[in-house]
């Protein structure tokens, strides 16, 4: 005869109770992936720059006081024109970032979004950023964060990325635009202070895509994107790094006369440990050691994000610019 048993996690004669839905299977679980997912096309680390960037420009324009509605407006403006370019760069880039071990697993690669859906996403974010920041500050605003958006998308994403391995170079400059958006938020002009710091952005740019680039040198091989680590040895590689490095910390150095002696020291201490890690890096492959590209892209985050809350500290404190002991 056959006994029937009932043991803990199976119903009778041992066969399998029903397994409770998954968070991934029940409505919930499937809506918040969706969000997830659009999330992820705005590639919201990539969105930290912005934060960096355009606060401190914005401290430095208002110097000595601070307008918290007005930072807090441009920020979500500037924010969605960011997430518009990268959502849309995410649209064009799609065929490529299935090859690409560092972006298989991006919305669009993995077709957790139809492609339809995330270019309407990404239009509506930039019509929208745009018409926010004329209302919440001003029409130069807006249209700059345009501008953006167009650049980045149409001239860096469509014409030069797969073209140039100076891709960085030039396309570089949308990512420099924040710092001209907060300006001009505060000010409704543009002035040379801005433009220097657009300038310590593209400079900064090469030598922080080209480290992450040597590590990836395979998966941009795969896809047919011609960075400069792809064509080009990693001595020629590192060297263009150090030029780029120093090109950074030499436009750090001309913001000195508008700033203070907080701002001024930061730049020469951090921008003397930029330029060791950079020389470090080239030093170590002309040895023929084995280096740590990866090393310097991250640091390099760190050393932007030291030398812009310098300035916006020495913003805060509205102390007289050096600038101001020689007029």
């Amino acid at each position: 005869m056959v006994r029937i048993v009932e043991r803990g996690g199976h119903g009778l004669a041992g066969a399998p109770s029903p397994t409770p839905p998954s968070g991934s299977d029940t409505l919930l679980g499937r809506a918040l992936g969706k969000v997830l997912a659009y999330l992820a096309l705005t590639k919201p680390r990539v969105i930290e720059l912005l934060l960096v960037a355009t606060i401190p420009a914005m401290l430095l324009a208002d110097r000595g006081t601070i307008d918290f509605p007005l930072v807090l407006a441009t920020l979500f403006g500037g924010w969605m024109g960011a997430a518009s370019a990268n959502t849309l760069n995410c649209v064009v880039d799609a065929d490529i970032d299935k090859v690409m071990k560092r972006t298989a697993r991006r919305p669009l690669a993995r077709m957790a979004v139809p492609t339809s859906h995330a270019l309407i996403f990404g239009l509506v974010l930039g019509v929208g950023s745009f018409a926010w920041l004329w209302w919440a500050a001003n029409l130069l605003a807006g249209l700059l964060v345009v501008a953006t958006i167009a650049f980045y998308v149409l001239v860096y994403t469509m014409v030069l990325k797969r073209r140039t391995w100076q891709n960085v170079i030039w396309g570089g400059a949308a990512g420099c635009m924040p710092v001209l958006v907060g300006w001009a938020a505060v000010t409704g002009t543009l002035s040379w202070e801005p433009v220097v710091l657009f300038l310590v952005i593209f400079f900064w740019t090469p030598p922080h895509t080209w480290a992450l680039a040597m590590r990836y040198k395979e998966d941009y091989k795969a896809a047919g994107v011609p960075m400069l680590p792809v064509i080009a040895t990693e001595e020629r590689v590192t060297k263009q790094i150090v030029v780029y490095t120093w090109l950074t910390v030499l436009a750090t150095l001309a913001l000195v006369p508008a700033a203070g002696v907080v701002y001024a020291a930061i730049a020469l201490v951090a921008g003397a440990w930029f330029l060791l890690m950079a020389h470090q890096l080239y030093a170590g492959v002309r040895r023929g050691e084995s280096v740590k590209p990866l090393r310097l892209f991250l640091q390099s985050n760190n050393y932007l994000a030291v030398v812009f809350l310098g300035l916006a500290v020495d913003s805060v404190l509205g102390m007289s610019t050096i600038g101001s002991f020689f007029s």
